[in-house]
């Protein structure tokens, strides 16, 4: 690809050639438990962080306890963190290089404003049937995060469960169920897998762990996106800085040594499934090099790491993707960029990670750079970066991934969630049913709110439709997915109330107020009858952790208990499905969303 110049930087931290000007316009809308911010988009910006400030006070960052990056990637934000009476104001900062929050211009703040614990609490959503606006985008189908991928030998049993086969079982759920495609192998070249060692000072490279790894892997139905670490011990500079006990996270000792391991893994797999089947894999170089637990060399050792291991793989297999910089919380992305550009080191797509907000708009920086259109993977993501977090098993994580995907179709190629399944031990394994682990699925292979919330959007129909909302938290807490399947008629909805606000889940007043009621308009239905089936998620419907405490869970289940949680493994009808017949081709239809919770509306024509 053809370098460009670097772009300079400015005081305000974004590069010479971005805009830099403030979000202008900005505008609140008091409601019953939140305040709904609204500003004019800022071009070029990946994001904005919202500020609040009490009366006179200060201005502060609303955090919304992600616990990671804060910024949002564009209007409008719905602040449920601040207190029903209190007068407060609102300003705004556009994030050019999310390196540098801070650094962008803060816009001119809006007129104080008192969040109100009254309000309607009422939403309107308009749909037209009659009129597609486009294809279904669906950015949970690309990749799925995975637990590294030699846990799949594993016979290890947790919860009961061998920890290989639970594994698998959950990997090819994910495929069967959420139209999933590939999955990130993590940490391929870790010793656990006996790639590397050194006989007499020689090199020898050993494929046959892989190979394993890939046989089981194959009866999922998932391909691998390859993140090449972490540096085999025997190839490592520092072995003492040691990752987990698959892997260091210490530069190699020995480029040369590294790029020959990489190119001869590459030529392997090249051999072992040819060449149109390998270009559908892909290759990410390391994982989250900005942090000193996965990497302790410094940014210009990785930035040389990127170069020779990318130009390993091209040389290896010309037309396998390879990309990174695969940072935490959207890091290095303008020096990463810089840094290709000048070297010329190949790069077929953009990857990095953020928990706790939707994904960042990453294409002005790619524009920036000569580089429009390179596919977007952002191939961690999540509510918490946190193993062990409640919000994981909670349905506030499932309005999350809904909001996430919905403001990411379109703009990312791929946005993975982390990870498939709660059969994981980096950070330690399961110790219970429910512990707060990262899986959309459990140990067990029970499906977690985080699950359903991707299962109802895959039953979205081709064609996405255009809505209209209007209201107490209309487009902020609830948003509206709807959709249909031209060849069939069925029409598909998902309706959902949730707030980026992790601490909702400590305040049960707060939920309280946040709940909505909704009507959903259809109108250009072609006549005739239809049979309407109305699904749900929320705190006591299809919740694993609410079946799991009405059946005396503690700690691991019993048989007995494994066979009723397995029984209410679906995703239950908030009613029976009944007969609907339009009228001029328009149906109203009625629903109570609580914070939070996801509704999917399906309408077949009889």
């Amino acid at each position: 690809m053809t370098a460009t110049p670097a772009p300079r930087a400015t005081a305000s931290g974004a590069p010479a050639d971005a805009p830099a000007g403030t979000a202008e316009g900005v505008r609140v809308r008091p409601g019953r438990g939140q305040v709904d911010v609204d500003w004019d988009p800022v071009p070029g910006a990946a994001g904005y962080l919202v500020h609040r400030a009490d009366g006179d006070g200060p201005f502060q960052v609303v955090d919304h306890r992600g616990g990671d990056l804060l910024a949002v990637p564009g209007p409008p934000y719905a602040d449920t963190t601040v207190e029903p009476g209190r007068t407060v104001r609102y300003a705004v900062r556009p994030v050019h290089d999310p390196d540098r929050p801070g650094d962008g211009p803060l816009g001119t703040a809006s007129v104080p404003v008192a969040a109100r614990a009254d309000g309607d609490a009422r939403v309107e959503v308009d749909v037209d049937v009659a009129r597609p606006a486009g294809p279904v985008h669906r950015p949970w189908r690309d990749i799925v995060g995975s637990e590294h991928l030699s846990l799949l030998l594993s016979t290890d049993r947790v919860g009961g469960e061998p920890m290989g086969a639970g594994l698998a079982a959950a990997l090819g759920r994910v495929h069967r169920e959420l139209g999933v495609r590939r999955v990130r192998a993590h940490g391929i070249l870790g010793d656990d897998l006996g790639v590397y060692r050194e006989v007499d000072g020689q090199p020898v490279h050993d494929f046959t762990g892989v190979d394993a790894v890939l046989d089981a892997l194959a009866p999922t139905g998932l391909r691998p996106v390859l993140e090449l670490s972490f540096v085999p011990r025997a190839l490592a500079r520092d072995p003492s800085r040691e990752v987990t006990a698959a892997g260091v996270s210490s530069p190699p000792k020995d480029w040369d040594r590294w790029a020959a391991l990489v190119g001869d893994l590459i030529r392997h797999l090249r051999a072992r499934v040819g060449d149109a089947e390998l270009r559908r894999w892909a290759v990410e170089v390391w994982n989250e090099p900005d942090l000193e637990c996965f990497w302790t060399g410094t940014r210009e050792e990785y930035l040389r790491m990127y170069d020779v291991t990318a130009r390993a793989v091209r040389a290896a297999c010309p037309g396998l993707p390879v990309g990174g910089p695969a940072t935490a919380a959207t890091r290095w992305i303008e020096p990463f960029l810089d840094h290709v550009d000048a070297s010329g080191a190949p790069l077929d797509f953009l990857s990095t990670h953020v928990y706790g907000s939707p994904p960042l708009d990453l294409r002005p920086a790619l524009a920036r750079h000569g580089r429009a259109g390179t596919p977007l993977l952002w191939t961690e993501w999540g509510p918490s970066p946190t193993h062990f977090a409640p919000v994981n098993d909670s349905v506030l994580s499932a309005a999350f991934v809904a909001t996430g995907m919905q403001e990411a179709a379109g703009r990312v190629d791929a946005l993975a969630c982390w990870v498939a399944s709660d059969h994981f031990e980096e950070l330690g394994r399961p110790p219970a049913l429910l512990h707060g682990g990262f899986g959309l699925l459990s140990v067990g292979n029970l499906a977690k709110p985080r699950f359903w919330a991707l299962w109802m959007l895959e039953r979205l129909g081709p064609l996405r439709l255009p809505a209209r909302l209007a209201g107490d938290g209309a487009g902020t807490l609830v948003r509206a997915w709807p959709s249909v399947d031209p060849e069939t008629g069925r029409v598909a909805v998902v309706v959902w109330n949730g707030t980026l606000d992790q601490g909702v889940l400590d305040r049960p007043a707060q939920r309280r107020r946040l709940g909505r009621d909704v009507r959903l308009r259809l109108g250009g239905l072609p006549g005739g009858a239809y049979t309407l089936r109305h699904r749900r998620l929320d705190d006591e419907t299809s919740d694993l952790a609410a079946t799991a405490r009405r059946l005396g869970v503690d700690g691991w289940p019993t048989a007995e208990q494994w066979a009723a949680l397995r029984a209410a493994d679906t995703l239950a009808d908030a009613a029976s499905p009944r007969t609907v017949t339009p009228d001029d081709g328009r149906l109203v239809l009625t629903l109570t969303l609580p914070m939070p919770s996801l509704s999917l509306l399906e309408l077949t024509p009889r």
